[in-house]
């Protein structure tokens, strides 16, 4: 038994808004469509493993990390790009070492850039940025200005937590490369699509909607220990005296969420979460492990809530959660101090 409180799974009811948008047409006639072994193999940034760059995240924590990855120098320092959800191959049951990354744009003076996903080989070390946009029914495309808190990888699709809506989904099958080059415009013009400079696009496929609007989803997660596997997303609370909810969804070996007649999916099940301020959350049969951050300044936590409730200590700044083999894995967010980091479960 563990010490998560069941509640009331209702608030997380979620329906499907219809099938893939009519432009993505228009892209498969004037774009490209690439796999995602191009994207990985024509990756143009450097990562390292267990390297000395962001690992000022750490801060008290000992020991350290089992094992970690360091973006590159201006991803690490960059000021208005911030990663935030982290799955990996492992959550996608797929063949190789590739681990997903979200970011969103905030900007301080600067037009939206919406959100991004980074694709990072752990056996090449190397990783690349691929713009996550929404497609019109003409085909033009346009930036999607959300926090992206949480990303789940699982068979060909992704599910990005849309916090105050449910999850947008983007299909890996569906990456697309632009053909034009302007490193500040986005969209189609004359026949030729840009993307802030980003070689390759991923067009939002589907979504699930709160049919409530009464719950937040600021995290996503795979749990592939149970059957049917699950996909999980909670909620990050920062307000006196509250704490968030969990909860999980069945998928379907296509990845899909079953749903009935009526478009809608039943979460499985829900529970209050133990703590404020998580930013991640997976679960391993009754046990439950979940990242509490403590702000810019202070080490953050990883709780275990099994049969009794326990605190490890955590690097600054920990976001969403995945699982690798034997190793729960995070990100941390705040410039100068970003590393993909594992832990022993």
């Amino acid at each position: 038994m563990s010490v998560m409180k069941a509640v009331s799974a209702e608030p997380f009811r979620l329906r499907r808004d219809g099938g893939p948008p009519p432009g993505i047409a228009v892209l498969e006639r004037e774009l490209d469509r690439v796999p995602l072994s191009t994207v990985l193999a024509k990756a143009n940034r450097v990562t390292a493993r267990k390297g000395a760059r962001g690992t000022g995240a750490f801060g008290s924590m000992k020991p350290r990390p089992a094992d970690w990855y360091c973006f590159d120098a201006g991803d690490n320092d960059v000021t208005d790009w911030y990663p935030q959800g982290l799955t990996g191959s492992a959550d996608a049951g797929v063949a190789g070492n590739v681990y997903v990354v979200s970011w969103y744009f905030k900007p301080a003076d600067a037009p939206e850039r919406g959100i991004r996903l980074s694709f990072l080989n752990g056996v090449t070390l190397r990783y690349r940025h691929v713009l996550l946009v929404g497609v019109r029914p003409d085909g033009d495309i346009a930036p999607i200005n959300i926090h992206a808190g949480g990303v789940a990888w699982y068979g060909d699709l992704l599910y990005v937590a849309d916090t105050h809506r449910g999850f947008r989904v983007f299909d890996t099958r569906h990456i697309y490369e632009v053909n034009g080059e302007d490193g500040e415009a986005i969209g189609r013009k004359g026949g030729v699509y840009n993307a802030f400079g980003y070689r390759y696009v991923m067009p939002q496929t589907g979504s699930w909607t709160s049919v409530t609007g009464e719950a937040r989803f600021s995290f996503a997660a795979v749990d592939r220990d149970s059957t049917p596997h699950l996909l999980i997303s909670g909620e990050y609370v920062d307000e006196p005296g509250r704490t968030g909810r969990v909860a999980r969804w069945p998928l379907a070996a296509d990845g899909t969420l079953p749903a009935g007649g009526d478009g809608v999916a039943d979460a499985l099940d829900a529970y209050a979460l133990p703590g404020a301020k998580i930013q991640g959350a997976l679960s391993r049969g009754s046990t439950w492990y979940l990242s509490q951050s403590a702000g810019a300044s202070g080490n953050g936590a990883l709780i275990v809530a099994g049969e009794r409730l326990t605190r490890r200590p955590y690097p600054v700044g920990p976001e969403d959660l995945t699982r690798v083999r034997d190793q729960v894995w995070s990100v941390s967010e705040f410039p100068g101090r970003r590393v993909l980091y594992g832990v022993p479960l």
